[in-house]
């Protein structure tokens, strides 16, 4: 019992190498929500949604893992909101339509290989939000762009211990 305990406890994240590592990320995060929130003030737009949060975790703290590579960020946002926007329109407010949109976009996003975990929130934000859809879907879809040309750039200053987006050899 005791070593299942410690097993289901245990750390399988790397060490993020030091803190200069750790606060370029914690800075690169801050300055993507910066940015979308910048966004949002200058265009009275709900640019800062909470799944890009999320992203900008992946984006700046693991940009090296599969999930947030360019393709998955954008072509998971893009397939939830796709997905989201279907739903939405068909079925208004529906509570069931946002879990049923979760699932679908779990599905699609697992079958075309660009899974992005955050991404799997846009469809009950598109259904339960008040806001337009339509106008939600380019938000998302803008943001999901610009959080991951910024971590491009972001990446290739120094101290440089992230190669982004990942090479293929």
């Amino acid at each position: 019992m005791r070593q299942h305990f410690r097993t289901f406890f245990a750390r399988h994240e790397p060490h993020c190498g030091s803190v200069l590592v750790g606060l370029k990320s914690g800075a690169g995060g801050m300055l993507g929500m910066g940015l979308v929130g910048a966004a949002a003030a200058f265009t009275h737009l709900p640019f800062l949604i909470a799944p890009f949060g999320a992203s900008a975790v992946l984006l700046f703290g693991h940009p090296s893992t599969p999930l947030a590579q360019p393709a998955n960020v954008i072509g998971g946002y893009a397939l939830s909101a796709s997905v989201g926007l279907l739903l939405a329109v068909v079925f208004p407010g529906a509570w069931w339509a946002a879990a049923l949109g979760v699932g679908i976009a779990i599905l699609a996003m697992l079958l075309l290989r660009v899974s992005h975990p955050p991404a799997g929130a846009v469809p009950i934000l598109l259904v339960v939000s008040p806001t337009d859809p339509f106008l939600l879907v380019g938000i998302v879809f803008a943001g999901s762009v610009a959080l991951v040309a910024l971590a491009s750039l972001y990446h290739r200053l120094p101290p440089r211990h992230h190669d982004y987006p990942r090479r293929i050899v």
